[in-house]
């Protein structure tokens, strides 16, 4: 397997932190996205929609969706499940990692990629060139602050996002507060339990900050 990413933008975090609890090392290709690399030739060729991580299989399988590569490392390595056990534990961290991407992931990238100069035309992913939407920079806010208190909420009643133990809807929702950081915005100070949880989360992912 060989995996092509740029660990610090945010979608190869969510892969790379999942990869680092469950102790799995893979042949890396860096993609420097600040270099534009995403756009080359070569890359489109393994992914045209210019978008990483991409895991490449031994069979020349190519996934290029964090969800399905959790997924696939998870059956190959099934050490410190981070997707659940049981049918209904899946279930649980299937419905929060995608809640956790649509409400609190997609309300960052729409900050970000609508109000960043250095993003004119490439308010979407890719190669095609697609314009800013200023307004939808106040949607993202909005959608944002309401991701905060749902998720409060939530870790008032539960040391973890999906469950008793750390899994990859933790790791996600660590991502989205580490990409909100680009747009200058932290999670506020009277959602306490999440401020909690983000506290322990630094600690037991051996986060840097």
């Amino acid at each position: 397997m060989k995996l092509y990413t740029y660990p610090a933008a945010p979608n190869p975090r969510r892969l790379q932190l999942f990869m680092q609890v469950k102790g799995i090392e893979l042949e890396v290709e860096p993609v420097d996205l600040m270099q534009g690399e995403q756009f080359s030739e070569s890359f489109q060729a393994i992914n045209p929609r210019c978008t990483v991580p991409v895991l490449v299989l031994d069979d020349d399988t190519v996934l290029t969706e964090v969800i399905a590569i959790c997924q696939y490392l998870e059956s190959v390595y099934p050490q410190k499940p981070l997707m659940g056990v049981t049918p209904l534990e899946r279930a649980l961290v299937s419905n929060w990692d995608h809640r956790i991407f649509l409400e609190g992931l997609m309300a960052v990238a729409e900050i970000f990629r609508n109000g960043n100069k250095n993003f004119k035309d490439k308010a979407l992913p890719g190669a095609v060139e697609v314009a800013q939407i200023s307004a939808l920079v106040e949607r993202g806010q909005k959608m944002l602050a309401l991701f905060w208190s749902m998720l409060d909420g939530v870790l008032s009643k539960s040391d973890y996002v999906a469950g008793n133990t750390l899994t990859l809807a933790d790791i996600d929702a660590v991502a989205v507060i580490g990409f909100a950081g680009w747009v200058h915005i932290k999670p506020p100070a009277e959602c306490l339990h999440l401020q909690g949880w983000y506290a322990r989360m630094q600690k037991e992912l051996s986060l840097d900050s």
